[in-house]
């Protein structure tokens, strides 16, 4: 059992009553102790001559936990680690709120008072145009020296702070900034921000409990990275703030007070707990390269929200279990903030009944089963000990690789395409049933009925294709929109795209389905870095494959988009009528994949249960 350490006597915990039984001490005398060797004998005769090496869980992360762990342990470690700081017992509870582009967010401000009186502890607003946001009505709505709002924003993000600032002369605001300028890390494009990110971190200086920079370790984590991989590429960003920004106007210091770290938390309860953890410890660490004292780490703030790689569209309530699990992990593991999204926000408009149960979740945890009474409840822990010091040793040489070759923004390219290499391999593993997703590549509902059109999903520019489950989950929805396609004779045909490489998962999931003597010999689905598609009409079914310049030309035919309009994002569904797709397939140049002796038609309805 953990060793908890306890918050100070300070903070408001209820208090015993008169006639409160007081706890005996507990001790064990009796029984004598045991060591590992002789736990690992007992483990052995249990398995009753099954190798226990078959216990052993190896990460991705690129080492191995154990199956159990010892008082040992610590030996390794130096000794028993001191419990980790952390300033805000409990967590707070703070929902986000998208407000869409152009929009002046009054609807959502409103929506955020109404969250705040219902459990919730502060807001985040997400902003796609923060130049449209009603700041003074905020303001107005909201009192800002008491309220804890986190803002996001793509742009501009000493603007809006400099709103702020106004709206409330003299007042200290709370909360956070997190400015997202596309779709790469902060940190990365820094050069062209710099001027912008310092004048957030003079606008800020005298507000203790507001952080203007952020670290978006969520992105890498929302993009498959490994949780060492997070933890690294988090500390590449810090220390790129940290180097760049620093000037005569903005110390070392003050950027480091003003900076807080955002984490996407994912369903490996254990692991994430850790990882939080890793961060940490290994925080003080990179402050004391940049010559900072070591109290100055006690300060950090992190943010976790659930993870949106590992959300799901079938069989979605299941997401309600990942999330209470990732909750849990990032309250163990010493989050000081938790957004938990809402289980079906993958595929539906928010509304009352899923925005409350993600509300609640927080609630629950910390009013019901009381997880915000102790302070870093993990401290003692031999496994978990053990596990941070791990992640923590492992993230600490990558990110010294990573500096090594230049730092953020030289070693971009190589990040994510380490990145990228992992993602692939997880997409593998769910497509292959190694790695288990409950109801989507096992115990799945076949008689599942959809609580969204998969069409109109599809067609969605906001629909996320980048998660873990998407080239499975796409299949699924292809398969079954080309069978309704065929059975009302439709006119019309269409192109799905499943994915980059996803015609070799397929294939090795279709002859996991095949007896061995039944398995034929099939060469490469299709060449590396090509898109896998599926093209669908009522005739016929055709896994087919094309270069990503291929696929964009296709689009911008199938839509007329002129060249001159250079962002353009396909959606992952594309339709028109027969003879048009079919000649613009063959003009374009799309290659079908072959796999011999079976139609599509006969791959599809295999890996479907049909």
């Amino acid at each position: 059992m953990p060793a908890g350490h306890h918050p100070p006597h300070s903070l408001p915990y209820p208090t015993l009553m008169p006639d409160t039984p007081v706890a005996a001490p507990v001790s064990f005398a009796e029984f004598p102790a045991v060591t590992a060797a002789e736990w690992q004998a007992r483990l052995t005769r249990d398995l009753k001559g099954q190798d226990p090496a078959t216990l052993r869980w190896p990460l991705p992360d690129g080492f191995t936990v154990e199956p159990f762990y010892h008082r040992e342990a610590w030996v390794a470690l130096g000794g028993p680690p001191a419990p980790l700081s952390h300033p805000v017992v409990p967590w707070l509870n703070v929902p986000a709120l998208t407000i869409p582009a152009g929009s002046n967010g009054r609807a959502e401000i409103d929506q955020a008072a109404a969250t705040l009186t219902n459990g919730a502890d502060g807001i985040h607003f997400l902003l796609t145009t923060s130049s449209a946001f009603d700041v003074a009505y905020l303001a107005g709505q909201l009192p800002l020296a008491r309220t804890f709002i986190g803002y996001t924003v793509t742009d501009n993000p000493d603007a809006l702070l400099s709103q702020l600032v106004d709206a409330a002369p003299g007042t200290a605001l709370r909360g956070f900034l997190r400015f997202a300028p596309g779709t790469v890390p902060e940190g990365a494009e820094l050069a062209d921000y710099r001027t912008a990110l310092r004048h957030c971190v003079r606008l800020t200086s005298a507000m203790p409990d507001f952080r203007a920079l952020a670290v978006n370790g969520a992105f890498f984590g929302n993009r498959g990275a490994t949780a060492t991989q997070q933890i690294a590429f988090s500390l590449n960003t810090a220390a790129a703030l940290l180097a760049e920004l620093p000037n005569d106007e903005v110390s070392a210091a003050q950027v480091a007070a003003a900076l807080h770290l955002h984490v996407a938390v994912m369903p490996s309860y254990f692991l994430e707990i850790a990882k939080l953890r890793a961060l940490r410890r290994l925080w003080a660490t990179l402050l004391h390269g940049f010559g900072l004292p070591a109290e100055s780490s006690t300060g950090l703030r992190i943010h976790a929200a659930t993870s949106s790689w590992t959300q799901t569209t079938l069989d979605p309530h299941t997401n309600l279990l990942r999330h209470t699990t990732e909750a849990m992990s990032a309250v163990l593991g010493g989050a000081d903030s938790l957004s938990v999204a809402a289980f079906d926000s993958l595929f539906a408009e928010a509304n009352d009944f899923s925005t409350r149960l993600a509300r609640n979740l927080s609630v629950l945890l910390r009013e019901e089963a009381g997880l915000g009474r102790v302070q870093d409840p993990a401290a003692g822990s031999y496994y978990l000990e053990t596990l941070t010091d791990q992640l923590a040793q492992k993230a600490w040489t990558l990110f010294q690789r990573m500096e090594a070759a230049g730092g953020l923004p030289v070693v971009r390219g190589q990040l994510v395409e380490e990145i990228k290499a992992m993602a692939t391999e997880t997409f593998r593993r769910i497509a292959s049933g190694q790695q288990v997703v409950v109801g989507t590549n096992r115990f799945q509902n076949r008689e599942e009925r959809f609580s969204f059109h998969p069409k109109k999903l599809l067609r969605s520019a906001a629909f996320d294709v980048t998660r873990a489950t998407y080239p499975t989950e796409v299949l699924r929805l292809a398969t079954a929109l080309h069978f309704e396609r065929r059975e009302k004779k439709s006119k019309r045909a269409a192109i799905v795209l499943l994915g980059s490489n996803t015609n070799q998962l397929i294939l090795e999931s279709f002859l996991q389905t095949l007896q061995a003597h039944e398995r034929p010999e099939i060469a490469a689905s299709h060449p590396p870095g090509t898109l896998s598609l599926l093209y669908s009409s009522p005739e016929e079914a055709t896994l087919m494959y094309a270069t990503p310049e291929q696929f964009q030309r296709f689009t911008r035919f199938i839509y007329q988009i002129p060249n001159e309009k250079q962002h353009f994002i396909p959606p992952a569904l594309l339709s028109s009528d027969m003879p048009t797709l079919q000649e613009a397939v063959r003009v374009f140049g799309f290659h079908e994949m072959r796999v011999q002796g079976y139609t599509t038609e006969e791959v599809l309805a295999r890996l479907q249960g049909r």
